[in-house]
């Protein structure tokens, strides 16, 4: 059986390892913990091909601990019990050298599988390293996050992609073997979408369609000729994720459903995780159709519901209608343009005093310190509104709402003109 290159070029040691100096350099975090002997459960979060299964087992070595490894794709609950029981044979309580528990894509795992890790971490049977693409904020349960330490990987840069091919030319056994000229890189790496394994497996791919016995040189003709310029006849499950959503977003943002449809079936097809689809169309929904529809939320944010109570293949359908009815919806980012205005008026401006008519008054004191004095209540008024300043002195009549052009804001603008008079002239 043949032995793909990055598994036969993966790093024994740190000083092999490239990139993530933050972590692994001299004075890194995971650096600082091995020296002291010490290592605590934690978390990789890092986009594919980045190395995160690498530094595990790096981690293992460094430290001479026991190694287990669990995909989240293809492990229960039994599983997972079945392998802390293997670790707490091998010594994994309260020592120094509990044993390591690897779960990739521990985003994979449910509620119940996440739970029955708790008490082997919490008793120091296994120390747990899980590996995510996605934010543990969202995918890992407060419960187990909280007794891990979640680190950040990088994205590799052309620097770090570029000195990983000549590490793979020069260091590889077949791969040296041969006369191989890196002439151009520049279409390797773009393929690659800054995932290392995927670099490598191109790679693999243009020297293989060279003969045995022929000079192999490697620029931008012979790695687009080698794989007849469609990426996926080689990597299928490995679609550039992070080139695939943006094209996704940028579609609906721009109202054409038919590039949308289209990227969606591109994720559909690559095995893309359903929720994080749909994570991205309640976000879109939000940020580039706002106030112009305001129901495109709710439909996005019940989309992300029902996916999860219906499940693959057919929630397939449901993303489809979601990201037609986003695409075809009216547009307006007032409501992303106005909180970034916002947060960057507190920034600059720091903590103003509140006026004293708006404060909270809940006791005596504050009461007769002025807190809430003249506070004019809405409901009291005719229409439900009374004319009153909300904003500190410093800032009275910054504009930071600007309604877009669409049927919707058109008539907030009219409603905020009839209200404030002057104040909200647009």
């Amino acid at each position: 059986m043949s032995i793909p290159l990055a598994e036969r070029i993966r790093p024994k040691s740190f000083k092999d390892y490239i990139s993530q100096e933050h972590l692994v350099g001299p004075n890194g975090q995971l650096t600082k913990q091995l020296a002291n002997g010490l290592l605590s459960s934690m978390v990789l979060w890092g986009p594919p091909g980045i190395g995160k299964t690498t530094l595990a087992h790096i981690i293992a070595n460094t430290s001479d601990r026991p190694f287990y490894k669990l995909s989240a794709i293809n492990s229960g609950v039994k599983d997972i019990r079945e392998v802390i029981n293997l670790a707490k044979k091998d010594g994994g309580i309260f020592t120094t050298k509990n044993p390591i528990l690897f779960i990739d894509e521990i985003h994979r795992f449910s509620k119940s599988q996440q739970d029955s890790l708790l008490e082997a971490i919490e008793k120091g049977w296994v120390t747990l390293i899980g590996a995510t693409t996605e934010n543990p904020s969202f995918e890992v349960i407060s419960a187990l996050l909280s007794r891990c330490q979640v680190y950040v990987l990088e994205p590799f840069n052309k620097l770090n992609l570029q000195k990983l091919l000549e590490h793979a030319i020069e260091k590889d056994e077949l791969l040296k073997s041969k006369t191989i000229g890196l002439q151009e890189t520049d279409t390797l790496i773009a393929l690659s979408g800054g995932d290392a394994r995927k670099l490598l497996n191109i790679l693999e791919i243009v020297v293989n369609s060279f003969q045995s016995d022929e000079p192999i040189l490697i620029n931008n003709i012979s790695v687009s000729q080698s794989l007849n310029k469609n990426t996926l006849n080689y990597d299928k499950s490995g679609d550039n994720h992070y080139d695939i959503i943006s094209a996704f977003i940028k579609s609906i943002r721009g109202s054409d459903p038919n590039a949308a449809v289209y990227y969606l079936a591109r994720m559909i097809e690559a095995g893309e995780d359903p929720k994080f689809i749909g994570r991205r169309l309640i976000i879109s929904a939000s940020e580039d159709i706002g106030l112009a529809n305001p129901t495109a939320l709710v439909i996005a944010n019940n989309t992300f519901q029902a996916i999860q109570n219906v499940g693959m293949p057919e929630s397939r359908i449901i993303l489809s209608q979601c990201t037609i009815y986003l695409a075809t919806s009216p547009k307006s980012n007032s409501a992303y343009e106005a909180i970034n205005k916002a947060q960057e008026l507190v920034n600059n401006t720091g903590n103003l005093s509140v006026p004293m008519w708006l404060r909270n008054a809940p006791t005596k004191l504050m009461k007769e310190l002025g807190y809430g004095e003249n506070y004019k209540y809405a409901h009291h008024h005719q229409g439900n509104f009374v004319e009153q300043e909300f904003m500190p002195d410093k800032i009275i009549n910054t504009k930071i709402y600007t309604p877009s052009e669409n049927p919707k804001e058109n008539q907030i603008q009219t409603l905020m003109k009839t209200l404030w008079k002057g104040k909200y002239n647009y």
